[in-house]
């Protein structure tokens, strides 16, 4: 067996750009433990100290156990939402193949390729009208419109599946209901999974939403927080940068225990049959 040599072009470049991510992530991390002479004269030297106060005066003046509890519960519903809309609607389009249908995924495309800031000022109005304004209910409404790109991702990974699992089971007597649980969401749950970790994600980062829809404290998320801190400390940086690694850890953990599944699930997606 060959063994395949590297190129050392491609190191290179995988070096420059491990670079391009990993300085300005150092840097944050780092200067949390600095005070603020500190990182002024030296933002990119170690710290001569383990500093903590920083990471204690955030805790204290800003409700992150608060904050955090707001974006688990929301990303966690929005996602569980989300996955059976999308898998439910994926399933369908796939079992019966007519023009509504079709005329039905022409339309999810076109949705799709809408930027939500151009629909704000209705969407707002809409939830005036609903009285969900300023509530994580709300929030957690408006994420349901992922279900478009969950609904794309798991379509693609179901038509790599062979079609006769599902004309076998029709044959058996299983109804669409008993299919959909017995037999496609077992099949697609590395897809589930990947679709599930890239919304989760978004969710979890996402700013514009909450600034808009979300004005009490006591329902902000761990974002605006962020956002908060820029006015509050405007020449305190090494707060800033302790409330942003804050917001950056449990995604950050989270997104390396799901790697392998991210990876496999777009993986078996890309294989017909």
């Amino acid at each position: 067996m060959r063994k395949q040599r590297s190129s050392p072009i491609l190191s290179l470049v995988m070096i420059l750009a491990a670079a391009v991510v990993g300085v300005p992530f150092y840097y944050i991390v780092v200067n949390t433990f600095k005070t603020q002479r500190e990182t002024s004269a030296s933002p990119l030297a170690p710290p001569t100290s383990l500093y903590l106060d920083n990471y204690a005066r955030v805790f204290e003046n800003t409700p992150i156990l608060q904050s955090l509890l707001n974006t688990v519960y929301v990303t966690a519903v929005s996602i569980v939402i989300m996955l059976v809309i999308g898998s439910m609607a994926a399933y369908a389009m796939l079992l019966r193949t007519t023009l509504v249908n079709r005329v039905a995924g022409v339309l999810l495309v076109i949705a799709f390729l809408v930027p939500g800031q151009a629909t704000l000022i209705p969407v707002y109005r809409i939830l005036v009208e609903l009285q969900l304004v300023d509530s994580l209910e709300g929030l957690i409404l408006l994420y349901t419109a992922g279900s478009i790109f969950c609904y794309f991702l798991i379509q693609g990974y179901l038509r790599s599946l062979p079609i006769s699992i599902f004309e076998a089971a029709r044959i058996d007597g299983a109804g669409p209901w008993q299919i959909y649980w017995r037999i496609v969401l077992p099949l697609i749950r590395p897809i589930l999974i990947t679709v599930g970790v890239f919304q989760t994600m978004w969710i979890w980062n996402d700013f514009i939403t909450p600034n808009v829809f979300i004005s009490s404290p006591d329902k902000q998320t761990l974002v605006l927080q962020v956002y908060k801190a820029v006015g509050e400390y405007s020449v305190d940086w090494p707060a800033f940068m302790t409330l942003s690694v804050i917001v950056l850890i449990p995604v950050v953990i989270f997104f390396i225990a799901m790697q392998r599944h991210i990876v496999n699930g777009l993986l078996q997606g890309s294989v017909k049959g």
